[in-house]
């Protein structure tokens, strides 16, 4: 198993934030940035009944803090016709210049005692797009349990699954077009029975259902 993060990963990741936070910090003397509409959250629907919304889970005020997101969504869904759960998280970012960022699953998910087990990245045929998004896909385990986590930052009508490159566009967004919103999206779906490939092919058909509607609540 590859590890998260090796010496090699974060001297690049480094280089990248050390660019972002120079862009950043020359654009911040100059015109006012571009922080364009979104809808709210709360507000999101996924059309049809095939999933249902069953709990909105409540963050506490120390996570909030943290993860200083502009606006969130933290949901619950089932399937009606083969009852699978299918958790869906969203954080969006108005701006990246004032410091506030997504925090990458692959910090997040070890300090909350979730290992992985798996990791790399997965193509997903989604409708409203003319090629397969490629989104990052990680088997964790806590104890006996484990889940398949599916995760992807998006801004401007693009799916980026590597933290690196989310890095280089959003560098690339302020300079073009004066804005630097951004979202990450995940979703977490629980392993029965051992049985990840049934879990991550449950996770599929849940982001094939919700992506196009959530275009919508986020900026284009």
């Amino acid at each position: 198993m590859k590890t998260v993060f090796g010496s090699r990963s974060a001297r690049i990741l480094t280089l990248v934030l050390l660019i972002q936070a120079a862009v950043f910090y020359g654009l911040a003397f100059g015109r006012a940035e571009n922080k364009p509409y979104h809808r709210p959250l709360d507000q999101f629907v996924i059309p049809g009944n095939t999933w249902m919304m069953r709990q909105t889970l409540e963050l506490d005020p120390d996570s909030l803090s943290i993860l200083q997101a502009d606006d969130i969504l933290s949901r619950v869904y089932q399937n009606r016709d083969t009852g699978e759960y299918a958790t869906l998280f969203v954080a969006y970012f108005e701006t990246q210049r004032t410091g506030k960022a997504p925090h990458s699953p692959k910090n997040c998910l070890p300090g909350a005692g979730w290992a992985p087990s798996q990791s790399g990245t997965i193509s997903i045929t989604v409708p409203g797009e003319n090629h397969p998004i490629q989104v990052n896909r990680y088997v964790v385990a806590r104890g006996q349990n484990q889940a398949v986590v599916l995760y992807w930052y998006q801004s401007r009508n693009r799916v980026i699954a590597s933290e690196y490159a989310a890095k280089i566009y959003t560098v690339e967004e302020s300079i073009r077009y004066n804005r630097s919103d951004t979202a990450l999206v995940r979703v977490v779906v629980n392993v029965n029975n051992g049985d990840v490939a049934a879990a991550t092919q449950t996770a599929v058909s849940f982001v094939k259902a919700f992506f196009e509607p959530l275009r919508e609540y986020l900026p284009a």
